[in-house]
C-alpha cells in the first residue's frame, strides 16, 4: 500500500524545518560568523574578532589567540592596575601627581621624552610642571588616549604589576612591558602585545564587576563610556546604544575593544584587532561594519 501525502503537508513540514534552522541560535551565530569572515576578506590586512553575548554566553572567535601589537588597548589594563593599587590603599585616586615629560627606557634606563605631535592628548602638556589628580590622568589616558598620562601612570604602578594582575584575570597573552614611545625598546622588539581573547576576558571581568570591586568596575565603565574616539565599534550603531570602549592605532594597526549596552538592558563584549593594513581607513570601515553586523544579530535574537 502506497501512502500518499498531500503536497501542502510536505510543504508545511519543509518550511517548518527551514524556519527552525533559521531560528536556531547556533545557526544564526554561524551565519553571523560567515558574514564577518566575508567582510574581513574584503579588506587588505589581518584581523581578529571576539564577540560574547553576556546573557547567553554565545560567542564568536576569529584568530582569537593571534598576537597583535597592543597599541593603546594596553591602557585598559593600566587603568585596572591603578584602580587595584588605589583599592589596596597605596594611594588615593584623588592624590595629586606631578606632570612631567621625562621617562626612562626599559632597555638601559636612558631618558626620553614624548613628542606632543604624536600624542592625541596634547592638552595635558600645558600642565607640565604642575600637578593633576591620578583620576584625571586615568580619564585622559582612556578618553583621549593621552600617552603622557599613560607613561606617568605606568611609572607610578610599574608595568610588571599590570601583567601580574592580567594573569590573575586569566589574560595570559597581554604583555604590558613599557610606556609609550620607548624607541630603544621598540627597536629591540620589546612591545606591548595582546590578543582579542585576552581583551575580551578583561572587559567581561569589568562588565561583571569581578575586578577589584563592583564600585571600581562601575567607575571604570563610567570612564570608558566617555571615550572620544568613536569611529569603530560605535560608529554605525544607533545613538541610544551605549559603548564603553578603548581604541588603539599605530601605523598599519586599528583596534577597538569594549562593552556594548543595548537599550533593553542586554550587553555584549566586542573586540576588533587588525594589523598589516594597507589603508587605515579601510580597516576602520571594516571594523565599524563588523560591529554593525554583531549589533544587528543581537537585535534579531531579542
Amino acid at each position: 500500500m502506497i501512502l500518499i501525502i498531500p503536497f501542502f503537508i510536505i510543504s508545511l513540514i519543509l518550511f517548518g524545518n527551514f524556519a527552525m534552522a533559521q531560528n536556531n541560535p547556533s545557526t544564526l551565530v554561524e551565519n553571523l560568523k560567515e558574514k564577518i569572515v566575508e567582510r574581513i576578506n574584503d579588506t587588505e590586512g589581518n584581523f581578529a574578532v571576539a564577540f560574547k553575548d553576556l546573557q547567553t554566553d554565545e560567542s564568536i572567535f576569529i584568530n582569537e589567540k593571534e598576537t597583535f601589537h597592543a597599541a593603546s588597548t594596553m591602557k585598559t589594563p593600566v587603568m585596572i592596575e591603578v584602580f587595584k593599587q588605589a583599592a589596596k590603599g597605596l594611594f588615593s585616586l584623588d592624590d595629586s601627581i606631578l606632570i612631567k615629560n621625562e621617562f626612562r627606557s626599559i632597555v638601559d634606563s636612558s631618558t626620553y621624552s614624548l613628542d606632543i605631535s604624536e600624542d592625541s592628548g596634547e592638552e595635558l602638556y600645558k600642565s607640565i610642571g604642575k600637578k593633576k589628580t591620578i583620576y584625571d590622568l586615568i580619564y585622559d589616558m582612556i578618553t583621549v588616549s593621552s600617552n603622557l598620562a599613560t607613561n606617568i601612570l605606568i611609572e607610578l604602578i610599574d608595568a610588571k604589576n599590570v601583567m601580574k594582575t592580567m594573569k590573575e584575570i586569566g589574560a595570559e597573552q597581554i604583555k604590558v612591558l613599557r610606556g609609550v614611545e620607548d624607541q630603544k625598546a621598540f627597536d629591540l622588539g620589546l612591545n606591548n602585545t595582546t590578543s582579542v581573547f585576552d581583551l575580551m576576558l578583561i572587559f567581561e571581568a569589568i562588565s561583571k564587576g569581578k575586578v577589584i570591586s563592583n564600585e571600581a568596575c562601575d567607575a571604570m565603565v563610567k570612564i570608558l563610556l566617555e571615550q572620544k574616539f568613536r569611529s569603530k565599534i560605535p560608529a554605525k550603531l544607533p545613538k541610544e546604544v551605549k559603548v564603553a570602549n578603548k581604541t588603539g592605532s599605530i601605523t598599519g594597526v586599528e583596534h577597538d575593544s569594549g562593552i556594548v549596552f543595548l537599550p533593553d538592558g542586554r550587553k555584549y563584549i566586542i573586540v576588533l584587532l587588525s594589523k598589516n593594513l594597507k589603508n587605515a581607513n579601510d580597516g576602520i570601515e571594516a571594523e565599524a561594519e563588523i560591529s554593525k553586523l554583531i549589533y544587528d544579530y543581537m537585535v534579531s535574537v531579542n
